[in-house]
């Protein structure tokens, strides 16, 4: 029985292992909670920021620095039995209607702000010498990505306007223009057979241009299109100077029914069989599953149903250790290009997050002294 569309009308994503670190190269921020299928960053990856600079309280570097809080306590102690001794002197005096004549007023609890202040600025100025660090994203610069687009006849379905095969031109040169300039992407076009229609490049006119020329042919082959994407990766890995670990790669497989050729997806051409090379090599595949299951196709007069085949798309990711997609409009796969290329393009590193901390306590450093001369004529 083909799969139900997704009742909510939104993108609908399977709890499959996901591939959003490239199996442990390909790093993202969006690891976080899920929403409407489509992943969103967690709070973990954005540390909340003043003008200048994150103010990150984790991964310090030197947390040594924290012993001088011992010296803001002190101070602070110290703050108090001073008032405390004044309190008492005052108290000597024995005609205390001639002192509320002679003393100047007493200013209440705005005094203590300019100390308060402070202190504070203190305490912030000792965490910046902590060293925190936050997570910031950087583009790659260089990385390969492998986009796979079905062709075959049920493609043409209209059960996505105006067809399926034209919503997944435009979403698809959406998704090109969503990639950081470092990944180098190719695209391979399948029905019967997989071409390569343009080897992973930085260039992004070629692969629109060849998005833009996809004509679709008969029969499915799935695992033919990710064999030709781990060939065409490898040609990429083996030609690039310096040596060393392979770029990290992704396979981006679009499709919308069930293979036909071979006639098994455990054939040694089969699609299950790629995946798993695919999972020998390290290289993720992201499925998605477009199309409904009311979708059909005109053949030979003769109205054929073309429902998408969900479950085989969800295997092979599961296989391969990628995400898994399901998208039944133009809207819903553009959101997953966009969230796709966000993780692809973008990787996550920890940096320093000490300024955030410098620019608070001087800040309240300064207006502690200001306040200072304003209500006591004197600094703190």
């Amino acid at each position: 029985m083909p799969p139900c569309p997704d009742e909510r009308g939104g993108t609908r994503r399977t709890g499959v292992h996901q591939a959003g670190t490239l199996a442990g190269r390909v790093g993202s921020c969006a690891h976080g909670g899920r929403t409407g299928g489509v992943a969103r960053f967690s709070d973990g990856c954005r540390p909340w920021s003043v003008a200048g600079g994150p103010v990150s309280i984790t991964g310090f570097t030197s947390p040594w620095w924290f012993l001088l809080l011992l010296g803001v306590v002190a101070l602070l102690a110290g703050y108090l039995i001073v008032l405390r001794l004044r309190r008492r002197y005052v108290m000597r005096f024995a005609n205390l209607g001639l002192l509320e004549r002679v003393a100047p007023k007493r200013q209440g609890w705005a005094r203590h702000v300019p100390t308060g202040l402070f202190l504070v600025a203190l305490v912030g100025l000792t965490v910046a010498l902590a060293g925190p660090t936050a997570q910031h994203k950087v583009p790659r610069n260089r990385a390969t990505v492998m986009l796979a687009i079905d062709v075959s006849l049920s493609m043409d379905s209209t059960d996505v306007a105006p067809t399926r095969l034209q919503a997944a031109q435009a979403a698809g040169k959406a998704f090109i223009d969503g990639l950081s300039p470092g990944v180098n992407l190719g695209v391979v076009a399948f029905a019967g057979t997989a071409t390569v229609l343009v080897s992973p490049t930085a260039d992004r006119a070629a692969p629109k241009a060849a998005i833009d020329n996809l004509k679709l042919a008969e029969r499915t082959a799935t695992g033919e299109a990710i064999f030709t994407c781990l060939q065409a990766i490898d040609t990429v890995a083996a030609v690039l100077p310096g040596g060393g670990a392979p770029p990290p790669a992704r396979i981006v497989l679009l499709s919308d029914g069930a293979q036909t050729v071979p006639e098994f997806t455990d054939d040694p051409r089969g699609s299950f069989t790629a995946a798993a090379e695919a999972k020998k090599k390290s290289v993720p595949v992201s499925t998605i599953s477009f199309g409904t299951r009311y979708g059909t196709v005109n053949i030979d007069g003769t109205r054929a149903p073309v429902p998408v085949d969900e479950p085989s798309m969800r295997q092979i990711a599961t296989i391969a250790s990628g995400d898994f997609y399901t998208a039944s409009s133009v809207s819903d796969l553009k959101t997953i290009y966009s969230t796709l290329a966000e993780q692809i393009g973008y990787q996550t590193v920890s940096g320093d997050a000490s300024r955030g901390w410098l620019i608070l306590g001087t800040l309240l450093a300064l207006v502690s002294a200001g306040s200072a001369l304003v209500l006591t004529q004197r600094l703190p």
